[in-house]
């Protein structure tokens, strides 16, 4: 019988730069998203690995993937993701799939099996998201991060949320991609097409929205001017 191998591991308690630090026993390993490693023991190897094929250069994920090893004695690494946010735990049993929106994922133990899964056309591109959700499996740790902090709701039934705002959720939600009243609204409103879940299973939703952020910032960028 498998048997889930876990970390153990500290989040700093700022919900708008928080830390992730983990424990490597000896000659265990861990695997962390690319430019996300903030400090580790001297002992603590690294290897790059290519990860998720040509369907990951379609995400907002880095193609390659770290993995850090502890050599000779345990160690300890320091994670920190690229976006100001908030970081959450979640143990995989084996028996129910997780899903994150494709800039979530910052770590995991080898154990989890991480895929990319095809939201289609509609799903994708109308919704102003990746095209790809990061399908996660398996046994073991898996951290995952937001911009912002992250709250959870107990979906039965339909929940409704802006897609700019989803972290993630578990399998049996299903979704689908709509709009906010009319084509006026879309274009004048402020708000953009929304995810209308329906099923039972957990939804985590971040508080920020990154492309609110730089459209706002965007108006204070200084242009270049010509002649």
């Amino acid at each position: 019988m498998n048997t889930v191998e876990s970390f153990n591991y500290k989040i700093s308690d700022d919900d708008e730069f928080s830390l992730l630090t983990v424990d490597l026993p000896e000659q265990k390993k861990i695997r962390v998203e690319a430019s996300s490693m903030a400090t580790m023991d001297s002992h603590v190897s690294m290897k790059t690995r290519a990860k998720g094929g040509i369907k990951r250069l379609f995400t907002k994920e880095s193609f390659f993937i770290n993995e850090f090893k502890a050599d000779g004695a345990g160690g300890e690494i320091s994670i920190a993701p690229a976006l100001p946010g908030q970081i959450l735990h979640q143990t995989l049993d084996g028996t129910t799939p997780f899903y994150l929106q494709s800039s979530s994922y910052l770590a995991s133990s080898l154990g989890v099996k991480t895929d990319l899964k095809w939201q289609g056309f509609k799903k994708g591109f109308f919704s102003g998201e990746s095209l790809f959700l990061i399908k996660c499996s398996g046994l073991g740790d898996l951290w995952f991060n937001s911009y912002g902090a992250i709250f959870e709701v107990d979906v039965v039934g339909e929940y409704v949320v802006d897609t700019g705002h989803i972290v993630a959720f578990t399998e049996g939600l299903d979704y689908d991609i709509g709009r906010i009243g009319g084509y006026k609204s879309l274009f004048f409103s402020g708000e953009g097409f929304i995810c209308r879940f329906s099923g039972q299973g957990k939804l985590w939703i971040q508080t920020k929205k990154p492309n609110s952020f730089i459209y706002w910032a965007d108006a204070y960028r200084k242009v270049k001017k010509r002649g």
